[in-house]
């Protein structure tokens, strides 16, 4: 089966042809929008844990009894913001990838507005590995939606792949889940060198660590198109 654009589009939630999640057609709609956005700014720097519905309040500057009308719990607002932050990572990261040629220069693309997110520490991104850590042992509905996305996340990586063996540019044989697991580790570490470690080649070891992927997954001098 031939992968498209469409495709990876279905996987993130989004219309055919769509580049961007359709925006809120009534002013409530707009507002809840522009609350979530600062819900993950605001997640991003404390940690889900540490979003509840009156400190999202007192950041937007809007009463507590205003901010629970729109989200009734914090468990409600936590998923709401993960969701948010989702929608954020494919429209930054991997959307506009989707409008590369399908392929190695696909996955290239993804990989450089992957690490363009990290360096420029957008809240989307940042979110879902202070998330992964914070979550990993409290087990309940924001976790598993967290899970749902990581699994959603990795299922894009690997068809972004399948489209570079359709291509010719990878073999065959070549594993895509394998591929999206090993990609997900470096853009972990990445994570880890750039923001803890404040390594300034922590975007230039990522690259090199995606080249060592790519070249272990090309066709052979025999088995090339």
């Amino acid at each position: 089966m031939t992968t498209t654009p469409d495709d990876v589009r279905v996987l993130l939630g989004l219309p055919p042809g769509a580049d961007e999640p359709p925006r809120a057609a009534t002013k409530g709609g707009r507002t809840r929008e522009a609350i979530l956005e600062a819900g993950v700014a605001l997640a991003c720097r404390t940690g889900l844990g540490g979003l509840t519905i009156a400190s999202l309040a007192a950041e937007v500057g809007m009463s507590k009894s205003g901010m629970f009308a729109h989200f009734g719990s914090k468990e409600a607002l936590q998923l709401a913001v993960l969701d948010a932050a989702a929608r954020q990572f494919a429209v930054e990261v991997v959307i506009p990838a989707l409008h590369v040629a399908r392929g190695e220069p696909r996955v290239r693309a993804l990989v450089e507005n992957w690490i363009t997110c990290g360096l420029e520490r957008r809240p989307g991104g940042c979110l879902f590995v202070k998330a992964s850590t914070e979550l990993d042992e409290q087990p309940g509905p924001v976790r598993d939606r967290l899970r749902d996305q990581h699994r959603e996340l990795a299922r894009t990586l690997a068809r972004v792949f399948e489209g570079g063996i359709r291509e010719g540019h990878f073999r065959p044989d070549a594993d895509p889940e394998q591929f999206a697991a090993d990609l997900h580790a470096v853009m972990l570490g990445f994570y880890h060198r750039h923001r803890l470690l404040a390594d300034p080649s922590a975007a230039d070891r990522a690259r090199a660590a995606v080249d060592a992927l790519l070249d272990a997954a090309r066709p052979t001098t025999q088995g090339a198109r």
